[in-house]
């Protein structure tokens, strides 16, 4: 399957560590959307710039892979893996979906799914306990 130019753009920038190449992949307006957590979302590519400054700095060996991607009209879907080693020791491992809104090879728009993976031993019976309890699995 052919990798989208946008994707290969933004794989290559994280994984080269360069923030300017990675805020070059968003528009100045663009809108990030995180419907898991609607405080998180943001607008423009300077709040860019300070995330992934933030996350290259705690996390210097960074590498992000692509699981997955589709590419339907404007919209580009991808999997994302993004690991590595906190400054502190421990294990940095985030997985997700994130779908952008690309036109002349720059986002515009994100939905954002990326989270912590957390390995917490909770069985698919014990989750969905929670869930329908209110309480902890």
């Amino acid at each position: 399957m052919a990798r989208s130019p946008f994707l290969a753009r933004v794989l290559a920038a994280t994984n080269a560590h360069d923030v300017e190449r990675i805020v070059d992949c968003f528009t100045p307006d663009y809108v990030n959307e995180t419907p898991c957590h609607p405080e998180r979302g943001f607008l423009g590519n300077e709040q860019v710039r300070r995330n992934w400054t933030g996350i290259l700095t705690a996390v210097p060996d960074l590498v992000a892979s692509l699981v997955r991607e589709a590419v339907v009209g404007g919209e580009v879907w991808s999997e994302w893996e993004m690991s590595g080693t906190r400054r502190d020791g421990s294990r940095h491992l985030m997985r997700g979906v994130m779908i952008f809104r690309v036109e002349d090879d720059q986002a515009g728009s994100c939905r954002f799914y990326m989270e912590p993976v957390v390995d917490d031993h909770i069985t698919a019976d014990g989750f969905v306990a929670s869930l329908t309890s209110g309480g902890e699995p």
